[in-house]
């Protein structure tokens, strides 16, 4: 039977950024790491971040990111916890005026495609461009970034 080591070794986490840290600083934001504490019994210190108000579970980059999806979005316009926080409420006005936005050019797109047939590759383009924005959006917005569309983005922050 093969022995464990006797001594188990952890990853400490900063508890004021969360990034990995190697010793007793934090060579991210400098701030002081374990100092005058015990390892933990298991796992990391790090929690990633406090649930959103109304304590309902879910992160505010979580439901910022659920937010993308477009009923979820609508929904969490109108979930009372949720339709207060500005940076939720963002999140899902620039989705829901995205998708207005990838709605009125598909609608175009199949006028012109069904005028021309030569349009269909560039319709299947265009499609495949929207899902890849909506990914990297989803993506950004669950890791803390606040990325703002060029047009549907300033009226989403006068919006929320």
């Amino acid at each position: 039977m093969p022995r464990l080591p006797s001594k188990v070794s952890y990853m400490a986490f900063c508890p004021n950024c969360g990034s990995a840290v190697d010793g007793k600083f934090c060579a991210k934001c400098g701030a002081a790491v374990g100092v005058g504490t015990d390892p933990p019994a298991s796992g990391s210190t790090f929690t990633p971040q406090t649930p959103s108000a109304g304590g309902t579970g879910l992160t505010d980059n979580v439901a910022a990111a659920l937010c993308y999806i477009p009923i979820i979005g609508l929904i969490f316009l109108l979930i009372e916890p949720y339709n207060r926080n500005k940076l939720i409420r963002f999140h899902a006005f620039q989705s829901l005026f995205l998708l207005a936005a990838v709605i009125a050019l598909n609608i175009v797109l199949g006028v012109l495609g069904s005028m021309m047939l030569s349009l269909y590759f560039l319709w299947s383009l265009i499609h495949l461009a929207e899902v890849v924005l909506w990914l990297f959006l989803i993506f950004k917005t669950f890791s803390g970034a606040k990325v703002l569309l060029p047009v549907i983005g300033p009226i989403a922050e006068k919006q929320a």
